[in-house]
């Protein structure tokens, strides 16, 4: 779907509003040739101002923009109306580097592998044909003064090797080798060797004409399963969503499905119709940062500490969908505009995927007196993003439910990124997947930014955990227990750790609207599959990343304060972001509150995660707590009965 004319405030950045903010910046003398742009993000207006906001009304449309000038080694950021075409600020960066570029990667890469002490390595390794070697350049990360953002802009380049074109170029890695490299100056700065270790001899190839490939990994099965079937999903009366512009209802629901260069997908004013009246939920959800600590001390991967979304940016790195394989059945697509290196906007087709998928039983009781059962099916709307970052894709759900719950899920899937190993040798911190290859231990933390609005804009926090009741007469069968909650009134008690013995949840209440029952409206976070940090106190880690130090946080609402690990990680030493956020300890009680939640993935790398990796999932819900009355999902309709002739009733 083509975005259409900016109607509403919150509406994604535009083609023609990214080149109207370039044509501002050239026009004001600020992008020179040695200036790269970094990217573009909508200066989001105040809340007030979306609310005010009235259809047809005059927008003042405002850009920032991240620029670097390498001549001068010099960061900027710009602020462009373009609306009104002009140059509203221009403030310098001190202290920080901007995300990398797909083209800084791309002259990476190539500058690399022209380089004669990179090619002395590789002859080293019994690597001459240079094309088939791959150059993957990591931001540095922080791990002492070097890597300072003061002391220039770095990249770690890590090589892989492909033994034929066109296969995959993550199967065979170069052990031991690093390449520092000069982002601004494009040359290489010093070349890490600390020893030859044997390319792993399999290909790893896995696509569907490659299983019978006999110079590939043996123990693959030969050729695609026979026995699938088509399973298709049809809807002969369309989907059951309206889309204006960015604005969706989908039965009860309603929200604003929004994208930019830095987190990728946004949703926006997510309300719920409850018998007429439009009640909101969320004014913004986003993912803020991922961050991917490795556990092994190898020298070429102890420095693989990547923030995905600062480093990198996940709107530059978002896939184009393709139906009925990232997606199925009927759906809708939103395309989405981020901008290239010299301020040209590049269009990502089929950026968001949205539709509808049957989600097995809603409710059900079976009346054994009389014979009879009511049931529902769930149905859910799906909205959803996949971002490739070198070796690694992620897919983010969004669940929208007919009883008010609201899912996130992200999907991790690609290829591990990996090491080699001498043969015969077990690795200490990682698991051995093909013969000379192996999987190091390392983890994926998601920083979830939720900006609540439950029944309006004041709330609180409380954390509710189930408490044993003491033994005695009170208690006969020793099995009471009592849920109990307890507010969290400042940011500094709002540092929370998940505790599955408890079956601890958070819960979101407005204080100011009561339900039927005389209680406090309120949605519930819902932790998933969580893990824990093994970064020992005082790491670099801990500093520029500390927000996984806890799952659960909340935060007096700030429009700057909008990054797990702060906006520009990058060669930063911390401390910034949530755990700087939460350091003023303001007072959280019936105000405009933001709820952070960071869920990790443990990876202890399977052979089963080889040559590539099943999806694994993770996330959170938020549901209902009271918000609602009685069950609003009562009145879903009941599904048709349906026996095609193939599928006869009895038996």
């Amino acid at each position: 779907m083509t975005q259409v004319t900016v109607d509403h405030p919150l509406a994604p950045l535009t083609a023609d509003e990214i080149s109207r903010a370039t044509e501002v910046l050239r026009r004001e003398g600020r992008l020179q040739e040695t200036v790269r742009v970094h990217g573009m993000l909508l200066q989001e207006p105040s809340k007030e101002e979306v609310f005010s906001h009235q259809p047809g009304a005059e927008l003042d449309r405002q850009v920032l923009v991240v620029l670097r000038d390498r001549a001068e080694k010099r960061n900027h950021e710009a602020v462009v109306s373009v609306s009104s075409g002009t140059l509203v600020s221009w403030e310098e960066l001190h202290g920080v580097q901007p995300p990398m570029t797909g083209g800084e990667a791309v002259e990476a890469e190539e500058t690399i592998k022209a380089d004669p002490r990179w090619q002395e390595a590789m002859r080293q390794r019994g690597v001459y044909n240079f094309d088939l070697a791959v150059v993957d350049p990591w931001a540095p990360g922080y791990h002492d003064v070097a890597d300072h953002p003061g002391q220039g802009r770095f990249a770690i380049g890590l090589t892989w090797v492909r033994t034929r074109p066109g296969e995959s170029c993550y199967a065979r890695p170069v052990e031991n080798l690093l390449v520092r490299f000069d982002l601004d100056a494009m040359r290489v700065v010093d070349i890490e060797d600390h020893g030859v270790v044997p390319l792993p001899p399999m290909r790893g190839n896995y696509s569907a004409d490659a299983l019978d490939d006999p110079g590939n990994v043996p123990y693959l099965p030969e050729g695609v399963r026979s026995d699938v079937k088509p399973l298709d999903v049809v809807q002969p009366e369309g989907s059951s969503f309206k889309v204006v512009g960015n604005l969706v209802e989908w039965q009860k629901w309603r929200l604003r499905v929004g994208f930019n260069q830095r987190e990728g997908l946004v949703l926006h004013t997510v309300s719920y119709n409850d018998r007429g009246r439009w009640r909101p939920v969320l004014y913004r959800a986003s993912i803020t940062e991922i961050f991917n600590p490795y556990g092994d001390p190898a020298p070429t991967h102890y420095r693989k500490n990547a923030f995905d979304a600062g480093e990198y940016w996940l709107g530059t790195c978002t896939d184009s969908l393709e139906l009925g394989c990232d997606c199925l059945g009927e759906i809708l697509y939103f395309d989405a505009v981020v901008v290239e290196d010299d301020g040209s906007p590049s269009a990502i087709r089929n950026a968001i995927c949205m539709h509808e998928e049957d989600a097995g039983i809603l409710w059900k009781h079976y009346e054994f007196r009389n014979g009879t059962a009511e049931v529902r099916r769930a149905r859910r709307l799906v909205i959803s993003l996949i971002a490739t970052i070198s070796n690694y894709d992620y897919g983010f759900y969004w669940y929208l439910y007919q009883d008010g719950t609201i899912e996130f899920e992200v999907k991790l899937t690609g290829i591990i990124s990996n090491g080699a190993v001498p043969e015969g040798v077990r690795p200490t911190h990682g698991t051995l997947v093909a013969p000379g290859l192996y999987g190091p231990n390392h983890q994926h933390f998601f920083s979830l930014r939720l900006d609540m609005m439950v029944d309006g804009s004041e709330n609180s926090v409380y954390e509710v955990n189930a408490v044993p009741d003491p033994p005695g007469p009170a208690n006969p069968a020793g099995s009471a227990w009592r849920a109990v909650a307890t507010p969290l009134r400042t940011e500094s008690e709002a540092q929370r750790n998940v505790n599955p013995a408890s079956g601890r949840f958070w819960k979101i209440v407005n204080p100011n609207v009561q339900n039927a029952l005389g209680e406090s409206v309120a949605y519930k976070l819902v932790p998933g599959e969580n893990a824990g940090t093994y970064f020992h106190p005082g790491s670099q880690g801990l500093e520029t990343g500390g927000f996984i130090t806890r799952h659960f946080w909340a935060t007096a609402f700030h429009p700057q304060e909008l990054y797990g690990a702060g906006p520009y990680p990058n060669q930063h030493p911390g401390p910034e972001g949530l755990a700087h956020y939460a350091k003023a300890g303001r007072p959280l009680e019936n105000t405009d509150l933001v709820v952070w939640y960071t869920f990790g993935v443990q990876h202890v790398v399977r052979p089963e995660d080889w040559p590539v990796m099943p999806v694994t999932r993770a996330g959170f819900n938020l549901k209902p707590a009271g918000f609602f009355d009685y069950n609003p999902a009562v009145d879903v309709p009941p599904p048709h009965a349906c026996h095609p002739a193939h599928h006869p009733q009895e038996r």
